[in-house]
């Protein structure tokens, strides 16, 4: 008993010892390790690599990469004694840390799979890293919102940065998780919008965010069974996982499908050889979805729910609309 007190002390100490610097001690740790570089993270994550967060590819032996989410994981040739490790407890403090202040609060929203990120009870800069009093790793500040530690701890612990996709869009509401979009581009897509996610594989739909996270980190062909709402019925569907496509920092329309890849605003950034077929240019800007004005991406994926003949999406491009219908 006395044995077991005692290693129980030394491990507080040593605990108390490696948290008693403070927020203040995490600030000073980001300085040393040169973890926020311009607009970037680069936050060591053993003494030779470092996760880094980055629009564009770093200027380092790239290790992995993750295009949904804009992380690489890079070899760190100099080294840093000290890298940040993953707290893998629970923590309901947490602080945005830079180069220059800290920002206590917590999660106030939850991230919900590539589409939404998480989102904090105090206004934070980015970049910055999300710790605990112990300096611990809990999640990355970015312009869009924070990535959530499970998402970077499965970056890091995998050795492809595939995820899972059975083809809808999750949000919370009062009654529950329910279906925002469906993607009409995947072959007998059972979903219709706003059915309700009863139970994924016999456990509960607790939250968008869970059950999402479920899908994504599935492994592609997995089979899964789901029991929905749909008004006054129950129904059960037993899917497989496909790889999915689009999503986070990706452009996410559905219309991906056919090689096209939009902004924030709408307009084609990139397309692929299929895509050129319907006379479409980089430049375009895509303002309407079966008669539905659209502004955003979100609301493309909300109004192109079913695919019955054919979606009218109507273009403009510099002064001239035109349509352009795709089945």
């Amino acid at each position: 008993m006395l044995r077991i007190f005692y290693l129980l002390s030394i491990f507080f100490f040593t605990l108390e010892a490696a948290c008693s610097g403070g927020y203040n001690s995490c600030v000073e740790k980001i300085i040393d390790s040169h973890s926020i570089v311009k607009d970037t993270l680069q936050i060591p994550v053993s003494t030779h690599t470092r996760l880094v967060f980055s629009h564009t590819p770093p200027r380092a032996k790239i290790l992995k990469h993750d295009p949904f989410l804009s992380l690489y994981l890079i070899e760190d040739a100099k080294g840093f004694a000290y890298p940040f490790k993953i707290n893998n407890n629970l923590s309901l403090a947490k602080v945005s840390v830079n180069e220059t202040k800290t920002i206590a609060g917590k999660i106030l929203k939850r991230q919900v799979g590539l589409n939404s990120f998480a989102t904090f009870s105090n206004t934070l800069v980015a970049p910055a890293v999300l710790t605990n009093s112990c300096c611990n790793l809990e999640g990355i500040v970015t312009p869009e919102g924070i990535i959530e530690i499970a998402f970077i701890e499965r970056f890091l612990n995998t050795n492809n940065s595939s995820y899972g996709d059975i083809g809808i869009r999750l949000k919370d509401e009062k009654k529950g998780v329910i279906v925002t979009a469906v993607d009409p581009f995947i072959k007998n897509n059972p979903f219709h919008k706003g059915d309700r996610i009863l139970f994924l594989d016999g456990k509960k739909g607790q939250s968008s965010a869970s059950v999402m996270r479920n899908i994504l980190f599935a492994p592609v062909g997995s089979a899964h069974e789901i029991k929905i709402q749909r008004a006054s019925q129950t129904l059960d569907f037993r899917l497989t996982t496909t790889k999915r496509a689009h999503g986070g920092y990706m452009s996410d329309t559905f219309l991906e499908h056919y090689g096209w890849v939009f902004d924030n605003n709408l307009y084609i950034t990139k397309m692929n050889a299929k895509a050129h077929n319907y006379g479409l240019k980089i430049g375009d800007r895509l303002l309407s979805v079966n008669g539905k004005s659209v502004k955003t991406q979100q609301d493309v994926l909300e109004n192109i729910a079913y695919l019955k003949d054919y979606i009218a999406l109507l273009f403009e491009r510099e002064g001239f609309q035109f349509f352009v219908n795709v089945n």
